[in-house]
């Protein structure tokens, strides 16, 4: 499995209050039990400014016309697995006042959330779903590595989220996609080259960006919602084209979220094989067992990143194989 040893950090900003945090027992409990003695790096990042970074999209300006444009005020470092996405540093904050962003020509979107379409892969002239698509950072990524060609179907089960889908799809110049609202787990239409699920979770991977999950954390929570995801994953496979891949991805870093999902997957269908997929990224170790649960020895090959390996978001991305 691929590792990137060199990586260039940029400083850690500390965000004001992380000191005087109110954090679940329970939570640190287990994170301390997943992580041992990584367990107050984990932290450290996690209570530390994030990145800005965005993803050029392609279907309205070349990534060099992009550059040319904003680099005259900003600073951009190129996101090592990702050629149209940069962080980004300048005086203003309000990167989403930009007439660049206004324009369609960049979309705000997480370093790490660029992973799971590059997994996917996506060729122009595919039949594609996004089956937990709202707000649309992942479903404009599919869409322009599509190059506007094919079908993409962009499923969400919330009403008030497919607004700001359907918002963004427009802005980004979207032309091949078709948006429904339907529950991923009860989705009927079959035949699909590839299928994203990105799954609903306990976002753990993304407290950096809200405090409140550490205060809301509860394990009995996880469990509900690794059972709606074994749901997502079962009926998205069952949709599947023999020979098509299946992305499985959350912002979690909840095993149960994550390689329980995949190892039911793995028990339930003979025909999965999970295959690995090549990033320019730093990689951590898929867990392999935990609190008494044995998972797939196949899982190795997926991939999770914790907040401190590339100082992003928490993410974990398994590329799944329909064989036949």
């Amino acid at each position: 499995m691929q590792q990137l040893r060199a990586h260039k950090m940029h400083e850690l900003k500390p965000i004001p209050g992380r000191e005087q945090l109110s954090i679940k027992d329970e939570f640190v409990s287990r994170y301390r039990a997943l992580l041992g003695k990584d367990f107050d790096e984990f932290m450290r990042y996690s209570t530390s400014f994030i990145r800005r970074s965005i993803r050029v999209n392609t279907l309205k300006i070349p990534v060099a016309g992009l550059k040319k444009r904003l680099e005259l005020e900003w600073e951009l470092e190129q996101v090592p697995w990702c050629r149209e996405g940069f962080w980004i540093r300048g005086k203003r904050l309000d990167i989403g006042n930009l007439v660049e962003h206004l324009l369609g020509y960049f979309y705000v979107q997480e370093a790490a959330s660029m992973i799971p379409p590059l997994a996917l892969n996506p060729e122009p002239g595919e039949v594609v779903l996004d089956m937990c698509a709202a707000p649309g950072s992942k479903t404009t990524q599919i869409a322009a590595m599509m190059q506007n060609k094919g079908v993409l179907i962009a499923n969400d089960i919330s009403g008030d989220r497919i607004k700001a889908l359907g918002l963004n799809l427009n802005r980004a110049g979207v032309s091949n996609a078709i948006i429904t609202h339907s529950a991923g787990r009860s989705f009927q239409q079959a035949g699909f080259d590839r299928i994203l699920v990105d799954a609903p979770c306990s976002a753990t991977g993304t407290v950096r960006r809200n405090f409140k999950v550490l205060q809301q954390y509860s394990y009995g929570m996880v469990r509900r919602l690794a059972s709606m995801q074994r749901g997502l994953i079962g009926n998205a496979y069952s949709l599947l084209k023999p020979g098509g891949v299946l992305v499985y991805s959350t912002c979690s870093m909840e095993p149960e979220e994550n390689e329980g999902v995949v190892d039911y997957l793995l028990k339930k269908e003979e025909s999965a094989k999970i295959e690995e997929f090549e990033l320019k990224i730093r990689r951590a170790e898929p867990i392999l067992n935990f609190d008494g649960f044995e998972y797939d020895a196949g899982i190795r090959d997926c991939l999770r990143i914790w907040p401190q390996d590339n100082d992003t978001e928490g993410f974990f991305v398994a590329r799944i194989i329909k064989k036949g």
